[in-house]
């Protein structure tokens, strides 16, 4: 079930706000555990009992862990002493590796089983048969939220004493789906005691709407664009680079916007999830970059992948095993081909490349260091969007004129004069003009009190705009549901 679905916005969200908020507020993580059940389920019922069977060893994991480090019942406050204790555990180390052991071959098994048989079939020339299975949405999320809840837990965090509020917290529909990536240590407090404010389901409900916006009128149209591509008999450079930035645009809109509703729905039922995208296409490194884009991710494998690698505090040659692993390991999560390995060693030698030879001139000068990172990004989609390396390779090679394509052709002349307003708007978009220009209307007292009363009249004719264009719409994909 998609947030941008009718079936979404018409029959469920009505339905469980309406259940959550008459229900007392001691039902709520019940009421959302259920719903989002019921949500998960929509997909494959099958898919739910798996994740629930992995709740529920992370469960009684985690209650070992702390169990075995002397923890039970140690708060934040002892976090530095519990922790310290959990590294000199065997039991608990015992704990965490079996936890980790069961997450992580769910996860292989369903992503990456058939990735991993086909590739030994391509080095060994064997034909061993795919096992055909079928992704269960989601699995990447939730796994790594088990994953570092289990760690956090064997340093120092005290375990979850409910399942209930465990099972809310992994299944919770808002961020189930597509993150961003919440950690318990961030929500734990508000699992059990959270309030019902119509301040924050405003806040919520605004946060929704753009979100939902960005989806429909953008993401949507500009990946529409690119299937045009896919589709053309009359391929071109330009159609090439055409393609390139609708889907560089594309992508961000698409898994900015789903963010921002997760976000926006979390904060309606009372959560304060942290932000997943900070305008990244207005970096002026691939570092800054990575600070920028997917921020829940990157910071999960910055905390569970390279700071126990020993991050940069290490040799020259370490540090770079490190962040090769990194984003071998980043590249790999998300998506069971070889593409998206290469996407992510990309990325790899370029944080290197940024560190050792290109730091300065990139922050000596504004122009030079965007141009790079637009240009870098763009390179890496095409190749994220790939149908495997050959394809990759097939569309860089268009795209530099080394495929034999025309450099311009009739069809890419009628896309680009069709689908010029929304990549203007797109690229607008993608920087904080809008954003700073908002924040300036609402704080000048002349026009605050008219923002205060068109706000809402906007976002509801928004939503309603919405609404109506899915009614019609039998394009509405969402390119984060392979992950």
């Amino acid at each position: 079930m998609l947030f941008s679905s009718i079936t979404f916005l018409c029959y469920f969200l009505p339905a469980v706000l309406a259940v959550y908020f008459l229900a007392p507020e001691r039902w709520g993580n019940v009421v959302l555990l259920v719903a989002s059940l019921i949500f998960y389920a929509w997909g494959g019922p099958a898919y739910a009992v798996l994740m629930l069977v992995l709740i529920t060893l992370g469960f009684f994991f985690g209650l070992g862990i702390e169990r075995a480090r002397g923890g039970a019942g140690a708060g934040a406050d002892s976090r530095d002493e519990a922790g310290a204790a959990s590294h000199g555990s065997a039991g608990a180390k015992t704990c965490l590796i079996a936890g980790l052991v069961c997450t992580v071959t769910a996860l292989f098994y369903f992503k990456y089983a058939d990735f991993a048989i086909s590739s030994f079939n391509f080095v060994t020339g064997a034909d061993a048969a795919l096992l055909g299975i079928v992704l269960p949405v989601g699995i990447s999320f939730y796994t790594f939220q088990l994953m570092s809840y289990l760690i956090d837990v064997y340093r120092g965090e005290p375990a979850c004493r409910n399942w209930i509020a465990l099972a809310t917290y992994i299944a919770m529909f808002p961020q189930l789906v597509a993150g961003p990536i919440v950690r318990y240590a961030d929500i734990r407090k508000q699992m059990s005691n959270r309030k019902r404010s119509a301040g924050d389901i405003a806040w919520g409900a605004r946060r929704f709407v753009l979100g939902l916006a960005k989806k429909v009128f953008i993401a949507n149209q500009l990946f529409e664009l690119c299937a045009l591509f896919r589709a053309t008999d009359e391929p071109s450079v330009l159609f090439c680079w055409l393609y390139a930035l609708a889907f560089m645009l594309c992508i961000y809109f698409d898994f900015s916007g789903y963010s921002d509703m997760a976000i926006g729905l979390g904060r309606i039922f009372g959560f304060t999830f942290r932000e997943n995208f900070e305008h990244p296409y207005m970096s002026r490194s691939v570092t800054e970059f990575w600070r920028r884009w997917h921020i829940s991710l990157g910071s999960w494998f910055r905390d569970y992948v390279y700071i126990p690698l020993g991050g940069n505090r290490v040799s020259r040659m370490r540090w770079i095993f490190n962040v090769a692993v990194v984003w071998f390991v980043t590249g790999l999560w998300h998506g069971a081909a070889w593409n998206f390995v290469a996407w992510g060693l990309l990325f790899a030698v370029l944080l290197v490349f940024e560190k050792l030879v290109i730091g300065r001139l990139l922050e000596g000068s504004r122009v030079i260091s965007r141009v790079y990172v637009l240009l870098a990004v763009c390179l890496s989609f095409v190749i994220f969007n790939a149908d495997g390396l050959a394809g990759a390779a097939a569309d860089l090679a268009g795209m530099f004129g080394l495929a034999g394509l025309p450099l311009v052709s009739a069809e890419a002349l009628y896309q680009l004069r069709s689908f010029a307003v929304v990549l203007v708007i797109a690229a607008v978009g993608s920087t904080s003009l809008v954003r700073d220009a908002a924040r300036r209307l609402q704080a000048d007292a002349r026009f605050g009190r008219v923002v205060a009363v068109v706000e809402p009249v906007f976002l509801a004719a928004m939503l309603l705009l919405c609404v109506a264009y899915l009614v019609d719409a039998s394009f509405n994909p969402f390119l984060y549901f392979r992950f």
